[in-house]
């Protein structure tokens, strides 16, 4: 199928884009709740941070801070719109730039940039507000995932008029790709479903993974049938992701161990839209917990998305997803 691309598009885009820019700061509503403490418990539970200054009210009283605080990287938190965004939120310049994206077959999207400042911890009681200022759209690009446009906008938290934190968000707006490259079987097997390969090099596989000198040795461990995990070569912490730095004791020193390769469903979404390149939605996304005692993000892959529940008992397999690339996936086993 043929994309008809409106000639007019990117002017529109551009005038559109100049328009909001010069509308400047739009602030949004206040956040539905005030910063509290059971809040911060729950996503402190999640993200595996045990620091007391954020939950134990006699450690925090006798910190710095003089009393809890909330863990400054929450502040998105605050003010998250929910399922019913308007009501919740607000319009923000954002919006109208991104809806005539959509509108004209720009309907994938991935975060390429967030960089966040804090300018003090909130407290329990605090009550932020966001302000939303767009900055920038910058397009068409070609990239691996396909043509589209960069945009980037700017929001800052204020509490009373004190700006508490600050966040740059620029993401690619991207039409996906329809080729053989961009559309590929999910799980790395061929479209006929046999696992077997298929005759010359494969294409690149679009969604490659960030691989620096934290990760390498993931991914080396992957491309060897070994599910690797971080470990802090003091402490003997175990850690995922990779990190450069121990959470618990700070040391730098690293090491890493062989997983079981056993898992179960720790939480887990089913992927429905927007298109993905290298994905066939539906397609699930689980956390995996292991029983080394953490945690990782992976495709369940091998049995119908329905099936998929809370604890589903899984162990891992590797797939071939291009001449270079194997990645962990996990599959169903027996309890």
């Amino acid at each position: 199928m043929t994309l008809i691309t409106d000639p007019t598009l990117h002017d529109r885009l551009t005038a559109l884009a100049e328009r909001q820019a010069a509308a400047g700061e739009v602030r949004g509503l206040a956040a539905a709740d005030p910063v509290n403490v059971p809040m911060i418990r729950h996503w402190a539970d999640a993200m595996g941070d045990a620091n007391p200054v954020y939950t134990d009210a006699e450690a925090a009283a006798a910190s710095v801070h003089g009393g809890i605080v909330a863990p400054p990287a929450m502040i998105q938190v605050w003010t998250m719109p929910g399922v019913n965004r308007r009501a919740r939120q607000g319009p923000t310049p954002v919006d109208d730039v991104l809806a005539m994206l959509d509108g004209n077959g720009y309907t994938g999207v991935v975060a390429t940039n967030c960089e966040q400042t804090y300018h003090r911890y909130l407290r329990p009681g605090d009550r932020p507000v966001p302000a939303t200022r767009f900055t920038g759209l910058t397009g068409p690009k070609r990239t691996a995932l396909g043509e589209g446009y960069f945009v980037t906008w700017n929001v800052t938290w204020y509490c009373d008029d004190e700006p508490v934190a600050e966040m740059l968000f620029r993401v690619l707006k991207f039409r996906p790709r329809t080729d053989r490259a961009g559309s590929g079987a999910q799980d790395g097997r061929t479209d006929s479903g046999t696992g077997e390969a298929s005759a010359g090099p494969r294409p690149p596989y679009p969604l490659r993974p960030a691989v620096n000198e934290d990760t390498a040795f993931f991914w080396e461990g992957a491309a060897q049938g070994e599910l690797r995990i971080q470990k802090c070569a003091d402490c003997g912490q175990l850690r995922h992701p990779p990190g450069p730095m121990c959470p618990s004791c700070r040391s730098a020193a690293r090491t890493h161990v062989v997983a079981s390769g056993l898992g179960e469903v720790y939480s887990y979404v089913v992927h429905h839209h927007p298109p993905v390149p290298g994905r066939q939605a539906p397609f699930v996304v689980a956390v995996v917990e292991l029983p080394e005692g953490v945690r990782i993000v992976g495709n369940v892959v091998d049995c119908p998305p329905s099936e998929v529940g809370i604890g589903m008992p899984l162990r891992v397999t590797y797939r071939q997803m291009d001449d270079e690339l194997v990645l962990p996936m996990w599959i169903p086993r027996e309890p």
